[in-house]
C-alpha cells in the first residue's frame, strides 16, 4: 500500500445500491477526483507487507521553471532509483519450460516455429507491490500534464514498456477516453440501465489504434537512437492503422509507408495518412493481400512492421481495459463487447483485465464478446463449429471496413482469450449493423459502423437472455463516426440498395412559405416522432 505521506486523497467507495450513474462517476468526474502525488519519496509496502523504497513512483511535481517544457521538467525530476521492471518477447502461449525469448530491442515478429509472439512482463517483480499500490499509482496520474503520464497508455508505463526512456516516448496523450453512460439508448431499445460505451475513437487520430501505435512508434524511436537498421515503419491498413501510424511517425520525424486496398476505405480515412506525410501505396487487392505484401517487403527491407502481428501494439491497446476498471472505481463490469477484425484487440482487452486480476487490483475479469460483420466472420464460424479447424475466408464488402478481414493474424490470440473468459462470438449483417448505428445516433451518439456491429451483438444476446437487463455491460466503440459520414448519408438518404434503412431521418424539403412551413411543423409535432 502507498504510504499516507504519498497520497493525500483517495477515491472513497460508494454505496453499491445507488443509481449506477451516481455509484460510478463518469470519466470526466473521475478526472476531477483522483489522488494527487504530494511527496517525492515513498514508503510503499510490498505485497508481503514490507516497506520498500525502491518503487516506480515518478518524482513529485514541483513548480515548473519557465524555460522548461514538460520533457525538460520530467528529466529534471527523474528518479535515480533502479528500475526493477522488465519485459521481453516470448512465443505466444508457449509450452511450459520453453526457454525461447527475445529482447524488445530485437527486430523480430515471429517465434522460431513461425508462431506469434507475446510481450511477457516480469510478473514476480510487479507482484512485489500489492493491488492497492498499483491502483493508487495509476489513479494519481490521470488528468495530469506530467510527461509521459498524462497519456492513458503511459500512465501504466510499468505494465507497458517498463524499460523505455521517457525521452524516447512518442505520445499525443492518447487514452483517457470517455466512458459514456448510454442511458437513453439502453432504456429505449434494450431495457437496460447499466449500459456503457467506451469511446476509444475519441482520440488523437479518431480510433483506438492510437493506443497501440504510441507504444510501437516509441520503441522504433528508441531503436533508431540505438542505430538499429530501421529506415521507416510500414503497415497494411483498412484505414485506421495507417492514420495512427502516419500521425505518430510524423510527430517523431520517422518515415511511414502505408499499403491500402484500393477503393475500400473512406475518404476521411484515406486523407489522414496523406495529410501526415506518409508514403501511401493504393494497391489493387484487399486487406489480406496488402498484409501479405507488407510481410514480404519488411522481410527484405529495413522497414519496421507496424501491424498487429507485432505484439507491441497490443501492450498499448490493453490499457483500455485497465482504464475501464479505473472509470468504474475498480469494479469489474459483467460484459465487454469488442468489434473484431484482425482480432488483436479482443486479446489485448483480455490481457489487460487478466493482469489486473493477477496483480490484485480486481478479483475477477468480465466475460468478453467478439462481434464480427457477417461479411467477414471467420472467427464467428470457427466459434459456431465448436472451435474446430479454423478456415480463413475471402471477406466481402462491409460498411464496417476496418474489420473487413478474412484471414486474421491474431486468430490464435483471440481463441485463447475467449476460451479463458468463457467468451462469446456474434455477428451482424449489413442491415443490422447500419440500423444499430442509426438507433445509437438517434439517442445522442455518433458512432462508427464497427460499433454498430458490437451493438447488434448486444441486441442479440439480450434477446436470447444471455445478457440480463441489470448486467453492467460495456460496448467498445473503436472509431469516431466522423470517419464514416458517407455511410451515414447513404443510410439516411435511403440510397443503399436492398436495405430498408428503417431508422433513416432524411431532411424534409419545403417551400420558403410561412404557411407551408407551418403545415409541415404541425404535422411533425402532432406525430409520434417526439414520443419516448
Amino acid at each position: 500500500m502507498a504510504s499516507s505521506c504519498l497520497f493525500n486523497a483517495s477515491v472513497s467507495s460508494l454505496n453499491p445500491k445507488q443509481d449506477p450513474i451516481r455509484r460510478h462517476r463518469s470519466s470526466a468526474s473521475l478526472l476531477r477526483h483522483r489522488p494527487v502525488v504530494v511527496s517525492c519519496t515513498s514508503s510503499a509496502k510490498t505485497a508481503d507487507g514490507n516497506n520498500n523504497s525502491n518503487v516506480p513512483i515518478e518524482t513529485a511535481v514541483k513548480p515548473r521553471r519557465t524555460e522548461d517544457n514538460i520533457r525538460d521538467e520530467a528529466r529534471r525530476h527523474r528518479s535515480t532509483a533502479v528500475n526493477p521492471f522488465s519485459a521481453r518477447y516470448v512465443p505466444f502461449n508457449a509450452a511450459p519450460g520453453s526457454n525461447e525469448y527475445y529482447s524488445l530491442d530485437e527486430i523480430v515478429y515471429r517465434s522460431r516455429s513461425g508462431g506469434l509472439l507475446d510481450v511477457e512482463h516480469d510478473m514476480e517483480a510487479l507482484k512485489r507491490f500489492d493491488g492497492a499500490y498499483w491502483r493508487d499509482l495509476f489513479d494519481s496520474r490521470v488528468g495530469k500534464s506530467t510527461w509521459p503520464y498524462g497519456s492513458g497508455v503511459w500512465s501504466k508505463k510499468e505494465w507497458v514498456l517498463p524499460e523505455i526512456d521517457d525521452d524516447d516516448i512518442v505520445s499525443a496523450f492518447e487514452g483517457n477516453s470517455n466512458l459514456f453512460w448510454a442511458e437513453r439508448f439502453g432504456k429505449k431499445f434494450l431495457d437496460m440501465n447499466d449500459l456503457w460505451v467506451k469511446h476509444c475513437g475519441i482520440s488523437h487520430t479518431g480510433s483506438f489504434k492510437d493506443l497501440g501505435m504510441t507504444v510501437l512508434v516509441s520503441q522504433v524511436n528508441r531503436l533508431r537512437k540505438m542505430k538499429r537498421p530501421v529506415v521507416g515503419v510500414g503497415c497494411a491498413s483498412t484505414g485506421d492503422t495507417s492514420a495512427a501510424l502516419s500521425a505518430y511517425c510524423a510527430s517523431a520525424g520517422i518515415p511511414s509507408i502505408v499499403f491500402l486496398p484500393a477503393n475500400k476505405i473512406s475518404m476521411a480515412q484515406l486523407v489522414q495518412p496523406i495529410a501526415n506525410g506518409a508514403f501511401v501505396l493504393s494497391i489493387d487487392t484487399d486487406f489480406d493481400g496488402c498484409m501479405k505484401l507488407i510481410r514480404e517487403i519488411t522481410a527484405e527491407l529495413p522497414i519496421y512492421l507496424a501491424n498487429s502481428l507485432n505484439s507491441l501494439r497490443l501492450e498499448g491497446q490493453k490499457t483500455a481495459a485497465i482504464e475501464i476498471l479505473q472509470q468504474f472505481d475498480w469494479e469489474v463490469p459483467d460484459w465487454v463487447i469488442v468489434p473484431g477484425g484482425n482480432l488483436g484487440n479482443i486479446y489485448a482487452f483480455y490481457k489487460g483485465f487478466k493482469m489486473c486480476q493477477e496483480l490484485g487490483l480486481v478479483d475477477r475479469i468480465p466475460r468478453l464478446v467478439c462481434a464480427q460483420a457477417a461479411n467477414a466472420n471467420p472467427l464467428y464460424l470457427h466459434y459456431k463449429s465448436g472451435w474446430k479447424d479454423f478456415k480463413p475466408m475471402t471477406a466481402s464488402t462491409t460498411f464496417a471496413s476496418a474489420i473487413q478481414i478474412g484471414d486474421p493474424v491474431s486468430i490464435d490470440r483471440a481463441v485463447y482469450a475467449l476460451k479463458k473468459c468463457n467468451g462469446i462470438v456474434e455477428e451482424a449483417t449489413e442491415e443490422e449493423l447500419m440500423d444499430a448505428m442509426a438507433q445509437a445516433d438517434s439517442t445522442g451518439m455518433f458512432i462508427c459502423p464497427h460499433t454498430g456491429v458490437a451493438l447488434t451483438a448486444l441486441f442479440k444476446l439480450r434477446k436470447q437472455g444471455v445478457i440480463a437487463p441489470t448486467d453492467r455491460t460495456v460496448v467498445v466503440s473503436t472509431a469516431h463516426g466522423l470517419k464514416f459520414t458517407q455511410s451515414k448519408i447513404d443510410y439516411h438518404s435511403k440510397a443503399i440498395p436492398d436495405m430498408a434503412c428503417r431508422f433513416s431521418n432524411p431532411p424534409v424539403e419545403v417551400k420558403a412559405d410561412f404557411g407551408a412551413v407551418m403545415d409541415v411543423l404541425r404535422n411533425y409535432l402532432g406525430s409520434n416522432t417526439l414520443r419516448s
